[in-house]
Order: structure tokens, then C-alpha cells, then sequence
């Protein structure tokens, strides 16, 4: 029989990225790895990764507070508080925080793979505490993900 997992307001593990932070609310370790879910927060006035694709997983994101821009190919979108977004296998996208206060968005994963992508991620970092465009890359390679540079 599986446990059931309850995590208070101030548990999850804590992942620093430069102006994002991600809290890890659900490792896979709850859902046989079919599910990862996080918190992200993201600074204003800043940008996201660079716009990618993943092969091999859906990624979902509801906007908490703020308002998040998502860019899709070559459209972008206002996400304000309530949205949700649904990214299949294959799409290019990212994200950025255009406003003022912080953004904050519940972020999922299916299958799990992207939590230890933002655990990577983090040990990628250069010595200010940010991951540079280079390092992203690497890491992303190793979840299949790729960067998106054609849209159509």
C-alpha cells in the first residue's frame, strides 16, 4: 500500500536557479514517477530558459499570482492569475515574468523527469548563482529536451 503525502506550506525541497526558484512538491516518489509537480517563482523583469521542447513529457503550469508571458513559437500569451497552460511532447515554449511583482506558477511533469532536470540544473550553475545558456543546454540534453529555434 502507497502512503499518501502531505506537504505543508513550507516543506518541498528547495531548488535556487539565479531569479527562479523552484520547490519540489512531488518527487515521483508518491506517483510510481507518472507525475512531478513544483512551485515555481520567478523574479520580476525576468526571462525564463530559453523557449524549448520536450520529447518525452507533458508539462503543465497554473499561475498562482502574477502574470506570466508564455511564448509559443513565434506567439506569445498573457497568463494571469487562474490560467493554465498545457504543453504536449514536441511544442517549443518558455516563459518569462514581464511584471512587477513575483510570478508564481504550479508546474507538472508527466512522467516525473524534470525534477532532477532542476537538480542538474542547479549543480550546472555558474559562481552568482545563475545558469548560463551553455549549461542549460547540457542539461536539458539529458531529458530530452531541446532547444527550439525553428517554430514552424
Amino acid at each position: 500500500m502507497n502512503s499518501v503525502a502531505i506537504i505543508p506550506p513550507d516543506g518541498g525541497e528547495v531548488i535556487e536557479l539565479g531569479p527562479a526558484s523552484v520547490r519540489i512538491l512531488e518527487d515521483g516518489g508518491t506517483t510510481a514517477h507518472r507525475l512531478g509537480i513544483g512551485e515555481i517563482t520567478l523574479a520580476p523583469h525576468s526571462a525564463g530558459p530559453p523557449q524549448h521542447r520536450h520529447a518525452e513529457h507533458d508539462e503543465g503550469f497554473y499561475v498562482v499570482s502574477g502574470t506570466a508571458r508564455f511564448t509559443v513559437g513565434h506567439d506569445e500569451h498573457e497568463a494571469p492569475p487562474g490560467t493554465l497552460v498545457m504543453v504536449p511532447p514536441g511544442v517549443p515554449h518558455t516563459f518569462a515574468n514581464p511584471g512587477d511583482e513575483p510570478l508564481v506558477m504550479v508546474n507538472t511533469f508527466t512522467p516525473d523527469l524534470y525534477v532532477q532536470y532542476f537538480r542538474d540544473l542547479r549543480d550546472a550553475t555558474t559562481r552568482d548563482g545563475e545558469p548560463t545558456g551553455p549549461a542549460t543546454v547540457r542539461v536539458m540534453a539529458r531529458y530530452a529536451t531541446t532547444p527550439a529555434t525553428e517554430y514552424d
